[in-house]
């Protein structure tokens, strides 16, 4: 296992991050238990969660790993989320002091722990100033209830706008952002790549597989078969099985990834890992498995390194399609003062 800073801050965290949205859920408790303990065997000491997956249920589960092993919450470095609403209360929702002092209060009682690592704005939130949330990161910084401030799924101009505003008014940094990246998805290198190398941010790309697609278990024209993270029903994860299997650019880029991996003597997964785990501004890679044999396979990818003909060979196959301005060649050359 290799290890990198979280973000701007001087604390260590591996290059793979074991996330837990199956815990509670598609995996069991006892499951959930060894996936952590062979997740912290291989070197690993960084955990993301969120108050909702599995309606907290996840939170319990990684509470009652960390109070049966003594010692090891001082190993590991905890993320968890809030955001998204627990009930019907319609304050129960959204980046308000309100919610938020009442989801990481919960947060804190599920996992067990007196501070929160990493405590994560699971998504922007409209309808409330984003002035009145950095202030209540900062309180709770200040409070020792959370470490660091990190978002999830932001866009360019609101992750720049948060930054800013943290920084000219003296209030705790957002330290990283939690977006969807794999090489089937690469839009946030559009413009949030830029901002997050620009405000020292660190990247915790989720989805790392493409829901599965990466793994090389989906066929054209063909729905997968069995049990999967998101369950047995065959339509699950395809909300985009049709527009990426009519997609050329989709089979493009497994034929390389499926390649690289035969080459490399290591599986498609891996592959796909190593090539997202060496990007600009990544700090750590969220694994998303359900069984123990998939962690397994995916933390092959610790310490794996892509030479510079692979690693081209993918970039350049996923290179999303974009128009000629302002993402495309014209804006590009703009850009770099070419004309």
């Amino acid at each position: 296992m290799e290890y990198r800073t979280l973000g701007g801050t001087g604390t260590i965290v591996s290059t793979l991050c074991l996330g837990t949205m199956t815990f509670g859920n598609e995996s069991s408790e006892e499951v959930s238990h060894t996936q952590l303990d062979r997740f912290v065997e291989a070197g690993g000491n960084f955990v993301d969660t969120a108050n909702v997956y599995s309606q907290g249920l996840s939170e319990e589960v990684i509470g009652r790993w960390l109070a049966a092993r003594s010692g090891v919450r001082d190993q590991v470095v905890i993320a968890t989320k809030g955001r998204f609403p627990m009930g019907d209360d319609p304050n129960s929702a959204g980046l308000t002091r309100l919610n938020l002092s009442r989801a990481l209060d919960a947060s804190l009682r599920r996992l067990g722990v007196e501070t929160i690592d990493l405590y994560q704005a699971h998504a922007w939130d409209p309808l409330t100033p984003i002035e009145e949330t950095l202030a209540f990161f900062d309180h709770a910084v200040r409070a020792g209830k959370i470490r660091y401030v990190g978002v999830s799924n932001f866009l360019g101009w609101q992750l720049q706008k948060a930054a800013l505003i943290a920084q000219f008014r003296g209030l705790a940094p957002i330290v990283t952002l939690q977006p969807q990246y794999n090489l089937l998805v690469r839009e946030i290198e559009f413009e949030l790549v830029d901002v997050c190398r620009n405000e020292n941010i660190g990247i915790l790309p989720w989805s790392p597989l493409g829901g599965g697609w990466l793994t090389g278990k989906y066929q054209r024209d063909s729905r997968p078969t069995g049990a999967s993270r998101l369950g047995e029903d065959p339509g699950r994860g395809m909300e985009a099985y049709g527009p990426r299997n009519s997609d050329t650019r989709t089979w493009h880029i497994l034929d390389a990834v499926r390649s690289v991996a035969a080459e490399r003597g290591a599986s498609m997964s891996q592959v796909a890992l190593a090539w997202l785990a060496d990007r600009p501004a990544v700090t750590s890679v969220i694994l998303g498995a359900r069984t123990l044999e998939q962690l397994d396979d995916n933390l092959g990818a610790a310490g794996l390194h892509l030479s510079d003909k692979e690693t081209a060979l993918l970039t350049e196959a996923s290179t999303p399609v974009v128009g000629e301005y302002p993402y495309g060649p014209l804006g590009v050359a703009q850009r770099d003062r070419r004309i």
